[in-house]
This record gives C-alpha cells, structure tokens and sequence, in this order.
C-alpha cells in the first residue's frame, strides 16, 4: 500500500483536491475531520482539553473558536494542545489505516494540513502539494466568514512557505486553473503511482 501525503497552506484547494482522489476510488484520511470528531461531543480530546485550557468548551464540546483564542499566538500553550491531540490522531489514523489494508486498497491518501510542519513527510511514500497563486489564495481565505488579513498572517507564519512546499514535493497539483485541470492532475498522480517504473525509482 502506498501512503500518500496530501497537504497545502490555507486556501489552496487541498479539501476539494482530496474529494478528486476520493471520487478516483482513493481511501482518504482527513485529519481535521478526525481533529473534529475527537473535539465534538464525546470526543476523547474534550475533557483532557478542557483540563489543559479551562473554559475552552460548550454543550460537551470544545469551542474552536475559544481555544483559537488561546494558543493562536501563543507557542507554549500551542504545543501543550498538540502534545494532547497529536496521540489520539495518531490513534485514530491507525485505525483507518487498518481498514485500508483489510480491503487491500493499492493507495492511501492523508490530507494533513501541517504534513511538512510536523515532519509527517517522513512517513509516506509520496508528497502531493496542492498550490495556488498567493492572490488567488488571499482571495479565497479572505471571502471566509469571521477571517480577517490579521488572522490569515498569523496562520501563514505558522506553515511552511508555499514555495518551500513546492521545492519538497513529489507532485504538484495547481488549483489555480480551475477544478478540470486539477481532476486532469490528480487522474496523472495516481496513474504515476501506479506504475512500477516510478515506485522503484522513487527516493523514499
């Protein structure tokens, strides 16, 4: 099985790009839905958050927005969060890949935000980046409710530069040509996955 990282700064177009690869018949892993299910109600990271940074949840779930708040630009407070976090997505990653190899799937897309930042890089096979220009990316971030430029700096100080992203990586997928190109794009990905000639060639 070839695991696949999938991963993208803000904006980028990677949660539509990761749908493509789903509708190729591609088991997908989005770590931020896995983040949400673990932060919902009855979530396991609700109560060893919530002992972390109290006041953080509502209704049995933990507010985003106020633990936003709380370690956005705040590194010590952000590593305390991810040292909770990381092991229960880890858990819950395992679990997934698991039911990939039950079914034998050939190829096993993660979509992690953060795959570089965290080092994850080093435990695929292959990294796919999906980019876009900067303005086409500002533009869509900004057209979000409740994002303003000052939030969006912040994040962006927080990932790896786009350029950077697209230095280390196996494949590029560029979002900015509109969704056709990018399906056109994802169908190659998985077509030179495919083939033997770049599996034994590959670095990794």
């Amino acid at each position: 099985m070839i695991l696949v990282g999938l991963t993208g700064s803000i904006g980028m177009g990677k949660s539509t790009t990761a749908k493509m690869f789903e509708a190729e018949g591609v088991p997908v892993y989005d770590a931020d839905a896995a983040v949400h299910e673990l932060y919902g109600p009855g979530g396991a990271a609700v109560e060893p958050v919530e002992a972390a940074f109290p006041g953080v949840t509502e209704d049995g779930a933990i507010h985003r927005g106020r633990l936003g708040e709380r370690v956005l630009n705040d590194p010590e407070a952000l590593r305390r969060l991810e040292a909770i976090v990381h092991p229960l997505v880890g858990a819950h990653r395992q679990a997934f890949f698991d039911r990939a190899q039950a079914a034998k799937a050939p190829i096993v897309v993660l979509d992690v935000p953060l795959l570089f930042e965290t080092g994850g890089d080093n435990g695929v096979d292959a990294v796919v980046v999906v980019s876009a220009p900067e303005a086409l990316q500002r533009e869509r971030v900004l057209a979000r409710p409740g994002m303003s430029a000052e939030k969006l700096d912040a994040i962006l100080k927080r990932q790896l530069a786009d350029a950077d992203k697209r230095v280390r990586a196996d494949f590029v997928i560029d979002t900015g040509q509109g969704l056709e190109h990018a399906r056109a794009e994802v169908k190659a990905v998985l077509a030179a996955l495919a083939d033997p000639a770049w599996r034994s060639a590959r670095p990794r």
